[in-house]
């Protein structure tokens, strides 16, 4: 299990991301009995030949292919009941004490489905996507019903292998009595009054290094999810009046950092109405913040949600401004290198015909926030949301 400091001012450098990877391997090696010239060989060769050789190889070396759905048989759209239990986490693959004690509390609260919406760090490697969900002491929450994880821009820091030949093959949902193992980094969950739509910004997060400053990543989403999006979730049907909650890694909309707006964009073609309000959850940004709604340029009108206090440490820091932020969680927790850091959580939704109602619960499994939906004509309704 790794120390919570190391992953204090992580920024999404990826030479960083690599570096931290390598050097909690080089950790794993060594034993305090080991002599000083063992450690010092093994340092040298896991912490630099090893360094130069992954990180050129998952920065310059061949993406995993892109995944999808075929046209005939599983069309990653499924089917879930009308009144249903989901948690929600994000950034939460730290493999911490924190990330370890929100993982088996949100167990406790026994759902019918659990999402993870990206990040597993430091660079989403095979052994990092064990150490997190797979191996016998890992602590992802299984939902009862299954389990479907998105991509974050860290699974990607590793050209996605341990995401797609891992982590996806043992996700999955079950429909109709038949276990149904996730195929792509996108996917619908629907019932006759809602619709829960992950989609992938994590595969456009990232390019080699040379593209990225010739072209920095949008994470828009790519020709392929929207081919998908409109031939089979059909989003674009004028006569579907369900309530749409977008889920992704990236944020559509920000005041701490930059926002990813290209799939807003695009996602606005597809339904031709930006003024029926939806709601879009997503992490990336490591604190819990609920949005006013926002009618945003050129894009849709969001109720925006973000849940990124999964397992990264929670570090305080003042937004550009506090007019969009109807709430956040700005408690204290402790100090970490003289960091103010704040509590790590969950998301629970239940859903109960056209009404939901969302939970926002803290490690110490104190409910800081919760709120009521309703879907009306297709637009999704706050109802109700209260600071407890």
């Amino acid at each position: 299990m790794r120390s919570t400091k190391q992953y204090v001012n992580l920024s999404h450098n990826k030479v960083e991301n690599h570096l931290k990877t390598l050097q909690n391997e080089f950790e794993e090696t060594v034993t305090p009995t080991d002599t000083v010239t063992y450690k010092l060989r093994q340092f040298f060769w896991s912490n630099f030949f090893g360094f130069v050789y992954h990180y050129f190889k998952s920065r310059f070396g061949k993406r995993y292919p892109y995944q999808s759905y075929p046209k005939d048989g599983d069309s990653g759209v499924y089917q879930i009941p009308e009144n249903t239990t989901l948690a929600l986490l994000s950034d939460w693959a730290t493999d911490t004490v924190e990330s370890d004690l929100v993982g088996r509390l949100a167990a406790r609260y026994n759902t019918d489905y659990t999402l993870h919406l990206g990040d597993v760090y430091f660079v989403g490697a095979p052994k990092e996507i064990r150490a997190n969900f797979l191996n016998p002491d890992a602590s992802w929450p299984w939902g009862k019903n299954g389990s479907l994880a998105l991509s974050g821009n860290h699974e990607m820091y590793s050209n996605g292998r341990g995401y797609f030949e891992e982590l996806l093959p043992r996700m999955g949902v079950d429909q109709a009595g038949v276990r149904v193992s996730q195929k792509a980094g996108f996917f619908c969950l629907e019932n006759a009054h809602w619709r829960i739509i992950g989609l992938d910004t994590g595969y456009t997060s990232v390019r080699n290094p040379i593209m990225e400053i010739l072209n920095p990543p949008d994470c828009r989403l790519k020709d392929v999810q929207i081919q998908w999006l409109k031939e089979q979730v059909k989003l674009g049907d004028p006569n579907d009046q369900r309530g749409i909650i977008f889920l992704s890694h990236h944020p559509v909309f920000s005041v701490f950092r930059n926002a990813f707006p290209k799939p807003g964009e695009q996602l606005r073609k597809i339904l031709g109405n930006g003024d029926r309000p939806v709601a879009w959850i997503y992490g990336h940004e490591h604190r819990m913040v609920i949005y006013h709604t926002q009618n945003l340029p050129n894009s849709l009108t969001v109720h925006g949600r973000c849940i990124g206090h999964g397992g990264m440490p929670v570090e305080l820091k003042a937004p550009e401004t506090h007019d969009p932020i109807y709430f956040m969680d700005d408690r204290i927790r402790e100090r970490l290198r003289r960091k103010n850091v704040s509590y790590n959580g969950f998301a629970y939704l239940e859903i109960k015909r056209p009404q939901s109602l969302m939970k926002y619960i803290d490690m110490e499994d104190t409910m800081i926030f919760q709120e009521s939906w309703r879907v009306e004509n297709g637009a999704v309704i706050v109802e109700q949301a209260d600071a407890t």
